[in-house]
C-alpha cells in the first residue's frame, strides 16, 4: 500500500471511529423514533383514505399533523436534528462501515444504505421546512421536480432511473421482510414469544413498505414514459389512487396496517436495535 492509500484508510478509520460516538448513537436512534412515529401517523392516515376521509398518506401530511399543537416549532426543530443524526449515521452505513465488505455486499450496502440517508435527510428538511413556516403541497413538489426533469437534457432517463431505483428500495424492503433480514438489526428478543410477535411486525411492515415504494417508483416511471409531469404524485397519490380500483380500498387499509406495524417495529428498533 502507498503512502497517500495508508493516509486515506488512515483518515477513514478515524472518520468511522468519530461516527461510533456516543452522541451520534443517541440521536440517530432518537431519528428511527421519529421515522417510527412518522409511519405509524402515515399508515392511520392511510386508513383514513380507505374510509373515505380526507387526509396526505406522506410524511409531510403526517409532519404537518405534529406540527399542529403550542410545542409544534420546538418539536419541529428537535426531529431536524434527530432525522439529521439518522441520515449521518445510515451514510457512514453505506460508505465507511460497508468499506470492508465483499464488493457485492458493499454495493448493495451503498444503495440501500444511501438511499436511505438521502430519504431520512429530506425529511429533516420537510421538518425544518414546517419550524419555517414554509409548507407547501408535496404533491405539487413532486409534479414540479418531475417536469423540472422532463425539461432538462436526459430527464427523462434520469427520471425513469429514479423510479427503478425506489422501486428497487421497494423490493429490498419485501425481500429483507420475507427472509427477516432485520434479524441483524433487532436480534435481542430471539427465542421469547415477544421476538416472535415483532418478527409478525416487522415482517408486515417491511412487505407494506415495500409494496408503497413500488407503487411510488411506478408513477415516475409512467410520469416519464408519458411525458406527463402530473403523473407523479408521490407516495400520497400512489395511495390515493388506489381507491379507484375494485380492491383499492382493502389494499390501502392492509398497506396502513402495515405501516402501523413498521412504526411500531421501528420504535422498538430505535430502543433495542444494532447501531
Amino acid at each position: 500500500m502507498s503512502d497517500g492509500e495508508s493516509t486515506i484508510s488512515d483518515a477513514a478509520d478515524a472518520v468511522e471511529e468519530a461516527s461510533n460516538a456516543k452522541a451520534l448513537d443517541v440521536v440517530a436512534r432518537s431519528g428511527f423514533a421519529v421515522m417510527a412515529l412518522l409511519h405509524v401517523i402515515v399508515g392511520a392516515i392511510s386508513i383514513a383514505l380507505a374510509l373515505g376521509q380526507p387526509g396526505e398518506a406522506e410524511p409531510t401530511g403526517a409532519i404537518q399533523q405534529l406540527s399542529a399543537n403550542p410545542w409544534g416549532p420546538a418539536v419541529m426543530w428537535a426531529c431536524v436534528v434527530a432525522c439529521t443524526g439518522l441520515a449521518l449515521w445510515q451514510l457512514s452505513e453505506a460508505t465507511l462501515r460497508a468499506r470492508h465488505l465483499p464488493r457485492r455486499e458493499r454495493l448493495a450496502k451503498l444503495v440501500s444504505s444511501g438511499f436511505l440517508g438521502l430519504a431520512y435527510g429530506s425529511v429533516g428538511l420537510s421538518f425544518a421546512g414546517f419550524a419555517l413556516g414554509l409548507r407547501g403541497d408535496s404533491g405539487d413538489s413532486t409534479r414540479d421536480f418531475t417536469a423540472a426533469l422532463l425539461s432538462a437534457p436526459l430527464g427523462v432517463w434520469v427520471l425513469v432511473a429514479l423510479g427503478l431505483t425506489i422501486m428497487g428500495v421497494g423490493v429490498y424492503f419485501v425481500v429483507k421482510g420475507v427472509r427477516r433480514g432485520f434479524k441483524e438489526e433487532l436480534f435481542h428478543f430471539d427465542g421469547t414469544r415477544r421476538g416472535r410477535i415483532i418478527d409478525s411486525l416487522a415482517i408486515t411492515g417491511h412487505t407494506a413498505k415495500g409494496i408503497a415504494l413500488n407503487l411510488t417508483g411506478l408513477l415516475f416511471v409512467i410520469a416519464a414514459g408519458k411525458h406527463r409531469p402530473e403523473e407523479s404524485t408521490g407516495l400520497d397519490g400512489s395511495l390515493k389512487a388506489l381507491r379507484d380500483h375494485p380492491f383499492g380500498p382493502y389494499l390501502l387499509l392492509a398497506i396502513g396496517a402495515g405501516f402501523i406495524c413498521y412504526g411500531i417495529f421501528a420504535l422498538v428498533r430505535a430502543r433495542f436495535g444494532r447501531m
